[in-house]
């Protein structure tokens, strides 16, 4: 079985389109490209990637699937559109047709309203997603939750995959209303979860002892089959290398048999997002 890191990003500052990338976040400013990932993957043995989208335009996905075309080990890109545009079904139509493009991703997380993703003009646009085969990776925090499952109950047929857990508060030592909204998101068998992003979460002094609570509880309610994993490379170095996430998730996955730590490390991102 394939070893997939499911969530990785590349980006060129001179592109001009990353809001959210300041001088403030010291560690990640500056490029990310193919030639920096590659020696990672290799030596952790990891066969492709999903590149994902990081800057809200129709430019930098367009990057994206350039990349993709360029570099064989990057297996699918998710990308973004603006789903309130009109013309957003015929985009999404026209970007479905690239054979690596498997999903779109909103920025939830930086928009102030937390139920922007139930707005009724956005409606064509999730129909045009699941007309498409596509995935919706939902880049959410614990507040947005309940507008997940009640998103989810409107759209059953759309496949979702929560990125970085939704996110838990980690740091803060947040679980309860986390792990509730997880546990009801589990419940809806079209829904996957990513394993990723936990170690900015926890903070430069995270440890896997400190994250083991918040992934046994994913573990639990989603399950092998639908536990995704994925670096956020190179998000993830503000707090860990990337071999540094490869260990430790060795360490949180240790319980887990053989076949199941396969699924998770590679099997469920060739089957959610229809990898080839």
């Amino acid at each position: 079985m394939p070893r997939i890191d499911a969530h990785q990003h590349f980006w060129q500052l001179s592109r001009g389109d990353y809001g959210w990338l300041t001088p403030a976040l010291s560690a990640i400013y500056r490029d990310f490209m193919p030639e920096d990932l590659v020696p990672l993957l290799e030596a952790e043995g990891i066969d492709g990637t999903v590149l994902v989208q990081a800057a809200p335009s129709d430019a930098e996905t367009e990057f994206l699937l350039s990349l993709a075309d360029r570099h064989d080990f990057v297996k699918g890109v998710v990308g973004w559109v603006d789903f309130a545009a009109d013309e957003a079904p015929s985009r999404i139509d026209a970007l479905a047709a690239h054979p690596r493009f498997k999903g779109l991703r909103p920025m939830i997380q930086d928009l102030p309203d937390t139920e922007w993703m139930l707005r009724p003009e956005l409606d064509e646009a999730f129909r045009a997603l699941i007309g498409n085969g596509l995935v919706f990776d939902a880049l959410v925090l614990p507040g947005h939750l309940p507008a997940l499952i009640e998103l989810v109950d409107r759209y059953p047929g759309m496949r979702v995959v929560i990125d970085h857990c939704a996110k838990p508060e980690i740091a803060g030592g947040g679980i309860d209303t986390w792990a509730r909204g997880m546990s009801e998101l589990a419940k809806r068998e079209q829904v996957s979860c990513k394993l990723s992003g936990l170690v900015t979460e926890a903070g430069k002094d995270w440890s896997p002892d400190r994250l083991q609570p918040y992934v046994r509880h994913v573990l639990q309610v989603f399950g092998a089959s639908r536990l995704i994993w994925g670096s956020d490379w190179p998000v993830c170095t503000m707090a860990a290398s990337y071999a540094d996430w490869c260990r430790a998730t060795e360490a949180l996955l240790a319980s887990c048999a053989a076949e199941d730590h396969a699924k998770i490390l590679g099997g469920n991102a060739v089957r959610a997002y229809g990898l080839v």
